[in-house]
């Protein structure tokens, strides 16, 4: 189903389609009058936080197109783990402009500041992380039961491998281990090999049946375990080679 890999140019009219969407939902929710200033589940982000994160976002993207365009060299990537420091505050940092100014800000804005050099799409899968991500969020903060969608976590759950690997903790436990994740649902179902090592973490898809250890995962699931919205998954095998991998990461 190559129209849902958004690694590949087939998946690019599916990944803009359910980006415009999960857009839509998001501002339906902050454009409420009595919204603005409600929590979501970013720790100290308000709904016009979450806003605030977008176009600080989009509109350092037409920063890194120029300096594609040029030939310029970009600065060295800020990386993951400072992203949510770092995010937070420039987010904050639009809390003087009024809900009216910010929604039409982000309505017309789009190297990765915290990931460097990176491929094309990655800047649609960034998108849809954002807005998927943190539309849940702002549910979340309504304090109402509700859940992921599946067309944008069956898009993201591809990424979360890439998220993983560039969220290690520094001080991480990184003595070797190969585990397996298993996708139980969506579009991009099946199991995945993963090593960590001294060098990072690598992955190839690929049976899980030898190893000692598999985390199960619906997409949802694993799409807000890795962001470290929750802590889901079912281990079979190892309990405690399992729970050390997944406190290998930073959450963002």
């Amino acid at each position: 189903m190559s129209e849902w890999n958004a690694m590949t140019y087939e998946g690019k009219d599916t990944i803009l389609r359910v980006v415009r969407e999960q857009a839509e939902q998001m501002f339906a929710l902050a454009e409420q009058p009595d919204a603005w200033d409600d929590k979501t589940a970013c720790e100290s982000w308000e709904v016009r936080d979450v806003i605030g994160h977008l176009v600080d976002t989009m509109e350092g993207y037409f920063k890194a197109f120029e300096i594609a365009r040029s030939g310029a060299t970009p600065e060295n990537a800020y990386g993951l783990l400072g992203m949510h420091e770092r995010a937070g505050d420039s987010a904050r940092a639009f809390r003087e402009l009024s809900q009216m100014e910010m929604m039409t800000r982000v309505r017309k804005d789009v190297p990765h500041f915290y990931m460097g050099p990176v491929p094309a799409f990655i800047y649609a899968a960034g998108q849809l992380m954002d807005y998927g991500v943190h539309t849940w969020d702002i549910r979340e903060g309504q304090g109402r039961a509700h859940a992921l969608g599946s067309e944008a976590a069956d898009l993201l759950v591809p990424f979360m491998f890439i998220i993983w690997q560039s969220t290690i903790k520094p001080n991480a436990d990184r003595a070797p281990l190969t585990i397996g994740i298993n996708i139980t649902t969506g579009h991009n179902a099946g199991t995945t090999r993963v090593t960590v090592n001294q060098d990072g973490m690598s992955y190839e898809p690929g049976s899980v049946d030898d190893l000692p250890a598999v985390i199960e995962f619906d997409a949802g699931s694993m799409v807000l375990t890795a962001f470290g919205r929750v802590r889901a998954g079912t281990v079979r095998g190892d309990q405690a080679l399992a729970d050390r991998f997944l406190n290998l990461f930073h959450w963002i």
